[in-house]
């Protein structure tokens, strides 16, 4: 119950904030309006005066507020601001138009899934998964892959160029494929990373054992092992479905798909309050429904477990792993970095325009003959510099917060629903355009996925039967905490956030595309990508080696996580002993 009027209490601030939000900035509602109704219309004190007392903004925003909440109990979100229509209809056009891609989308998220995991699958449901060697370089480039430059040569390759698949449009089926592609191939690949790094405790179970040794098959192994580590992945798989149903910005406005997001971000542009509220509420029903869909599941897979403290533990000690592959990554990147900052990234030369790569220029230049090169790697030192740092305050505050999970569950949720672009305008509005700005966006909500990741851990861990075996012999909740719940967690968690740093690189870049970001000439990576993307089939350099460097991130981000590990434990540690004579079986605790 405090559960659910915490998660009230936290949608009815954020509707509330985003009606007050003109009012709040000090900005004209009524200059807003027209500006979206008319750019050419001059605004003068009539006009404006014609719009508020259309609008009913003489009445200040408390009694707008009141009127709008007090029409959602008879299903009545009032009328757009700019076009006049019923606002209902409109928001639940669109979001039926965002949840069918979100299904299509999720459909191709479970196939790149299962492709990245399927090596994993079949050592461990045939007993071969001792010295494996940790995969990841393709997930890699496919976590690494800008949403918005996929859909743009999905549609420009496969859409037009090819005509294999309408690139185009809201008509049918056949419109959602290239689109659920862009969105769906970067959420598999981490759902999969994910997915593959709990697989390998679920087979060492006890269960898997005795299952292959009475000679079951194994598929049902396999099938088994998914179902035992789906608990651990549930709520984050409730994040990715809003992401994918709000969050999808940038691929609806490439395609021009009337979804959700796109519509809200519209509102949110032109300061129509009706659709902007409308669409951010609906966003919050939606992540409350996931997350309570999940919550549901998790209880139906291991409720029992969970209940009575006899869950086996997913994540076990392990040796440290010694890869050559993250030193091999990094030290490509430090050389591109490295080679490049040497190199002016503003000079212009016209003379040189769109020029292949060369001894000269060996990423070749842009269309104002700058060396991209040079551009990159500029960019690349504030990117990683950010990122990091917006990765690090994420891992962080996920941690902490998922301690808590009856404080975190709502916020997570809330928090989600706001997709990271409407987030932006919103601290734009407020702060003001800064470079600090799609930092502050992202970081806003980078933490949630990691909180809900740690909550989800933490939650069956304390119902492992050493855990319980512990708590039975005398051990506090300090001691269980520090040597039994957050060691086991810590390595997933670090694991997920070092999987998470290309996401932020991505998202900062989307927000530059799509404006919200770095401003021209900064050499930002989002910016080069939305500069360049134009002359992509005059010069596909100027957009492949910008990805190309995002893509080498995301191989050293999953290649490095693989190598986070729980160390082994020469001696456990042993609790302080209480001031009496110390009992045999309080003696014991330390061993557990």
């Amino acid at each position: 119950m405090t559960a659910l009027v915490w998660r009230a209490a936290l949608a009815a601030i954020l509707v509330c904030g985003i009606g007050l939000l003109p009012w709040l900035t000090r900005t004209d509602p009524a200059l807003t309006v027209l500006k979206a109704r008319s750019a050419d219309r001059d605004p003068t004190p009539r006009v404006l005066a014609d719009i508020r007392s259309q609008l009913g903004l003489e009445q200040g925003p408390l009694p707008l507020l009141g009127q709008w909440l007090g029409g959602l109990w008879r299903g009545d979100a009032g009328r757009s601001w700019l076009s006049g229509d019923e606002v209902t209809p409109a928001v639940l056009q669109a979001l039926g138009a965002s949840l069918l891609l979100m299904a299509v989308a999720l459909a191709v998220a479970a196939l790149t899934a299962a492709l990245i995991c399927a090596r994993t699958l079949w050592l461990g449901a045939h007993r071969h998964l001792d010295g494996r060697r940790a995969g990841g370089g393709g997930s890699a480039v496919l976590a690494a892959l800008p949403e918005f430059l996929t859909a743009s040569v999905l549609a420009t390759v496969v859409g037009v160029q090819l005509g294999w698949l309408p690139a185009l449009g809201w008509y049918g089926p056949q419109w959602t494929v290239l689109p659920a592609l862009a969105l769906g191939l970067p959420a598999g690949a981490v759902i999969g990373r994910l997915l593959d790094d709990l697989l390998p405790g679920a087979f060492a179970e006890p269960w898997a054992l005795a299952a292959a040794a009475r000679g079951l098959p194994g598929r049902s192994i396999a099938r088994q092992a998914v179902r035992r580590c789906l608990p651990g992945l549930l709520p984050n798989l409730g994040l990715f479905v809003v992401g994918l149903t709000g969050g999808a910005v940038a691929v609806e406005q490439i395609f021009d798909i009337p979804g959700l997001g796109r519509t809200t971000l519209q509102a949110a542009l032109a300061q129509d309050l009706p659709v902007l509220q409308a669409g951010t509420l609906a966003m919050v029903l939606l992540a409350a429904a996931t997350a309570g869909l999940a919550a549901l599941a998790t209880r139906r897979l291991v409720g029992p477990a969970l209940r009575d403290g006899a869950l086996p533990s997913l994540h076990r000690p392990s040796p440290p792993v010694r890869r050559i592959l993250p030193f091999a990554y990094g030290g490509l990147l430090t050389v591109v970095i490295a080679l490049g900052l040497p190199r002016d990234p503003l000079t212009l030369d016209t003379g040189e325009r769109l020029r292949p790569p060369s001894r000269t220029h060996p990423f070749g230049t842009d269309a104002l003959g700058r060396d991209v090169l040079a551009r990159v790697a500029h960019g690349a030192v504030d990117t990683l510099l950010l990122t990091l740092a917006i990765g690090a305050a994420a891992l962080l505050t996920g941690v902490l917060l998922g301690l808590v999970p009856r404080l975190s569950g709502p916020l997570v949720d809330t928090v989600n629903a706001v997709p990271p672009v409407l987030l932006a305008l919103l601290v734009t509005a407020i702060a003001g355009s800064g470079p600090a700005t799609p930092a502050l966006a992202v970081g806003a909500v980078a933490w949630a996925p990691l909180a809900a990741h740690t909550a989800a851990l933490l939650r069956q861990e304390r119902a492992a039967l050493h855990v319980t075996a512990t708590r039975g012999l005398g051990a506090d909740r300090w001691y269980l905490l520090r040597h039994e719940l957050l060691p086991a967690a810590l390595p997933p968690v670090t694991r997920h956030a070092l999987l998470r740093l290309p996401g932020i690189a991505l998202a900062l870049a989307s927000l530059a595309f799509l404006g919200l970001g770095a401003q021209p000439p900064a050499p930002e990576w989002g910016l080069l990508l939305a500069e360049n993307q134009p002359y992509a089939e005059r010069a596909p350099w100027a957009v492949l080696a910008p990805a190309a460097v995002l893509a080498l991130l995301g191989a050293l981000a999953v290649t490095s996580a693989g190598g986070v590990r729980l160390p082994r434990r020469t001696r456990p540690p042993t609790p302080q002993p209480p001031a009496e004579e110390p009992s045999p079986a309080k003696e014991l605790v330390g061993t557990q």
